[in-house]
């Protein structure tokens, strides 16, 4: 392979001297962002992250998503993870309407979201449908497509993240030990415990994606994770948050007699 001074490596130019395929999600095979849809179904939801090569379980019941699925099954099994922008004032009530499935068909929505394809469906035997999204890689939205569809579609690019289909691209530059840190630092604070052989066995991509995706954190720090630009940079971003909310969670707490 020639490279030309004045340029730099690119995704495809890593892939190449790795020697693998950029990425695989259960059946399907994708070497670069041309094989993926360039019009697909988007999925809003808020608080909720995928990143590349983690999975997300979802319970689908409302009858848009139902819908959605059964066209995503038809055709590429591709759907869009987005979410939508923090709405001025907070609604009273979380019970679905017409009005608000009104509301939430027109929301604005984030710039960037995460692809998934659908690997594993089940159905329930009561009008549910439980599906396995497997991350792929992110997008950004270009357009939303007016449809007779009950759910929304859009035409995205996907060029500027070729490096999500390669597993495990950047993350010989991530800092483990302070994300282990900082992970250890939340799960004292929360009373909680943590699986630290399979912690061990994680690689850095998976390590940092999966504790990005389980964060309890809200739409702006959920969107701030899936748009940094490498997996070091989310690694370092997912340490600053958790560090922000400790400090905040500790200013909070009562005095206690010493």
């Amino acid at each position: 392979m020639v490279m030309h001074a004045d340029r730099q490596p690119s995704a495809y130019d890593y892939s190449k001297r790795k020697g693998q395929l950029m990425a695989q999600a259960g059946n399907a095979l994708y070497d670069s962002p041309r094989d993926i849809p360039g019009i697909i179904p988007l999925f809003p939801l808020e608080e909720a992250l995928l990143l590349p090569r983690t999975q997300m379980p979802l319970n689908i019941f409302e009858d848009r998503y139902l819908a959605m699925i059964d066209h995503a099954i038809r055709h590429d099994r591709i759907i869009g993870i987005i979410q939508p922008k923090p709405s001025e004032t907070e609604s009273e009530s979380e019970s679905e309407t017409e009005s608000d499935a009104s509301e939430e068909a027109v929301s604005p929505l984030q710039r960037i979201g995460c692809l998934g394809r659908i690997t594993a469906f089940g159905e329930t035997g009561d009008g549910r449908v439980l599906i396995t999204l497997s991350g792929l890689c992110r997008f950004q939205l270009v357009s939303e497509i007016n449809s007779h569809l009950p759910f929304r579609m859009a035409e995205i690019d996907c060029e500027d993240y070729a490096e999500d289909l390669i597993e495990g691209f950047g993350e010989d530059q991530v800092n483990r030990d302070g994300v282990l840190d900082i992970f250890r630092a939340f799960l004292d604070a929360n009373d909680m415990e943590a699986d630290w052989d399979n912690v061990g066995k994680s690689s850095n991509e998976i390590l940092v994606n999966s504790l990005s995706m389980m964060s309890p954190y809200g739409i702006a720090e959920k969107q701030a994770l899936l748009e940094a630009e490498s997996l070091a940079l989310r690694a370092e971003t997912l340490i600053a948050i958790t560090e922000m909310h400790l400090a905040n969670d500790a200013s909070d707490a009562p005095a206690t007699l010493q």
